[in-house]
């Protein structure tokens, strides 16, 4: 799998592909837009992405539905299901980054799965990652109705625990990093998984969005004793909880889609 991309993330997913269902929310329930209606980052203490000037290409109009199940102990399965639509012309435009937003009665427990390095996956494939180490998965369609199966492992990048998100019949592996979200998005999340999307070869305006994007974080495991998930609430089933996802995309346009689950289960 050395053909794998090298793609850099600090949370988020894909390169341009998430929402879906109600009318697309543009700033999250609880954090307004910034200066001239952006809005503002909601974690700036994660990875840089190096600068790169805006092009002049198609709005994405994206919507997001996430689902919430809980499992056993306090795990719970996160499904984040973003659809994307180019306001003109039939292909979205490509993005730089996702952030995505977690309930504040979510947190996470990286430190009790095993870890797959990048250079595992691409020396050797995802097959050689640790068992135990697959978090999740989904699947990734792109414009014409071409789809891949997207897998995501638990894993640290640098100092930071993350998610690798790998596409293998893309060859596209992203990185997330799992970060604290800053003010004004504290009311409604305290965790994020930030993906940055570095500048590559291929012109800003020629980079294609997809057109569906689902992941899930939701694996669990016996951790000293007793059942523990990659992905953990504090809530009891029947409680309402808020995720949102922070996009930004190569024509400089920022859109928060943002969805309220009810915890099943």
């Amino acid at each position: 799998m050395s053909r794998i991309a090298r793609t850099v993330v600090v949370v988020g997913v894909m390169a341009s592909a998430f929402a879906a269902a109600p009318a697309p929310a543009l700033t999250s329930a609880g954090a307004g837009a910034g200066a001239g209606g952006v809005p503002p980052d909601p974690a700036p203490g994660g990875l840089q992405r190096p600068y790169e000037p805006d092009v002049d290409v198609t709005r994405n109009i994206d919507t997001l539905d996430v689902t919430a199940t809980k499992g056993a102990g306090r795990s719970v399965t996160l499904v984040f299901d973003r659809r994307s639509r180019a306001a003109t012309g039939d292909v979205p435009a490509g993005a730089r980054r996702f952030v995505f937003l977690f309930d504040r009665s979510i947190r996470f427990r990286p430190d009790a799965f095993p870890t797959c390095d990048r250079t595992v996956i691409e020396a050797r494939g995802t097959d050689a990652c640790p068992p135990g180490s697959r978090i999740g998965g989904g699947r990734a369609e792109f414009p014409g109705g071409r789809a891949q199966d997207v897998l995501a492992f638990n894993t640290r990048i640098g100092e930071r625990p993350g998610v690798l998100v790998v596409i293998p019949g893309a060859g596209t592996l992203l990185e997330q990093t799992l970060e604290r979200v800053a003010d004004p998005y504290r009311g409604d999340y305290r965790w994020a998984l930030d993906e940055i999307l570095p500048v590559t070869s291929v012109p800003p305006q020629n980079r294609v969005g997809t057109t569906r994007f689902q992941l899930s974080f939701g694996a669990t495991r016996v951790h000293h004793g007793r059942t523990v998930g990659f992905a953990e609430t504090t809530a009891r089933p029947g409680a309402t909880l808020r995720f949102g996802l922070w996009s930004e995309f190569v024509s400089g346009q920022v859109i928060v889609p943002t969805d309220r689950s009810r915890l099943t289960g």
